[in-house]
């Protein structure tokens, strides 16, 4: 798998102007800028893409831009150096600033992945629309990525009913079609939520249409360990948990401030995933570090399976599996334990059978 855009062009603005918004706004987002300043980069690349390049260049040298929707002062910059084949100045300090590897190590692993299975969309509480993180995924050398938004009761993050994760499901296989014979699949998850009888969120029928599943806790984070305990251990015993999400559900940092470790016994919990063939995510997103790194060892003494995945929200933080594949290397985990190693079908049959 190539890493770290190694796939994109040495010089992306000689590939157009869209090239050149489309590679700003993913550096801007691998540095974790504020979203709505990304997404003006890439509202202008939406813009620009249907036009004739000879319109662009008309309006380059008329200067009118800025008259078209969602072209403001920052991104006709941008486009106004593509189109006259010169790098643009902001994307050069992006370069500078966020290209390249995200940590030092970690690196033979992160070559190993061959996907990430957990992703958001525009659908639920992401920025980008499907397609847009699946061709990111395409340029990063991904051989697939599940799409996971979230299950219905997180309204806070716009979770999908099953009538919108149904309409939702037509929308992947119309992107696979558009894409058939790049060599890449987008596959069909979720991040369904725990709730607080371990059940999952979401209809056994919904979920049994879907390539793979990854049970998350998000509410009730504080709850007493021995009610966490059995509540984790409700869905990690359900035949459709493939993979046990953010497990602690801490925050070490950023903009949400932190959040201590959810309480429960873990040697119970990872004995479970063991027993039941679920994988334990490390979490590659660096504001989460979950779980912490006696968790991952313990984990790995249980004998279970792992998932690193960005939990991308973005389709600039699909390259945080560097974070998540440092700490892996870190702890010892062998490739061969971590799910995302295998091939599509390996992962397939492994994600679909009886449990």
């Amino acid at each position: 798998m190539s890493t770290d855009g190694e796939t994109a062009p040495d010089h992306p603005y000689e590939q157009g102007p869209v090239a050149a918004l489309r590679r700003v706004a993913f550096l801007m987002e691998r540095g974790r800028e504020e979203t709505r300043r990304v997404q003006a980069f890439r509202n202008a690349a939406a813009t620009i893409l249907p036009l004739p390049a000879d319109e662009v260049a008309e309006r380059v040298e008329a200067g009118t831009l800025t008259e078209l929707p969602g072209i403001g002062p920052s991104t006709a910059s941008v486009i106004e150096a593509a189109v006259r084949g010169e790098q643009p100045e902001r994307l050069a300090r992006l370069e500078a600033a966020y290209a390249g590897p995200l940590t030092q190590g970690g690196r033979t692993l992160r070559a190993a992945l061959r996907g990430d299975l957990h992703s958001h969309s525009d659908w639920s509480d992401g920025g980008s629309p499907i397609e847009e993180m699946a061709f990111t995924a395409i340029e990063l050398g991904h051989e697939y990525l599940v799409l996971t938004d979230h299950s219905p009761r997180l309204t806070v993050a716009n979770g999908l009913s099953v009538a919108r994760l149904t309409k939702q499901l037509g929308v992947v296989d119309a992107v696979n079609e558009h894409l058939a014979g790049a060599g890449f699949t987008l596959l069909k998850g979720i991040e369904v939520d725990i709730l607080d009888d371990g059940g999952l969120d979401q209809t056994d029928e919904m979920l049994a249409k879907l390539d793979l599943r990854v049970a998350s806790v998000h509410s009730k984070l504080r709850q007493d360990a021995a009610g966490m305990t059995a509540r984790m251990m409700g869905a990690i015993r359900n035949p459709r948990t493939n993979v046990l999400g953010h497990c602690t559900g801490r925050m070490v940092m950023g903009n949400r401030g932190t959040r201590p470790s959810s309480e429960f016994d873990a040697k119970a919990v990872f004995g479970a995933c063991a027993e039941h063939d679920v994988a334990v995510e490390i979490n590659s997103r660096p504001e989460r570090r979950d779980p912490p790194t006696k968790l991952i060892e313990l984990a790995r003494d249980l004998g279970c399976l792992f998932s690193i995945d960005s939990d991308s929200h973005a389709p600039g933080q699909l390259d945080f599996l560097d974070y998540g594949c440092e700490r892996a290397e870190a702890a010892g985990i062998e490739p061969e334990r971590i799910v995302n190693t295998w091939p599509r079908d390996r992962l397939l049959a492994w994600a679909a059978k009886d449990r």
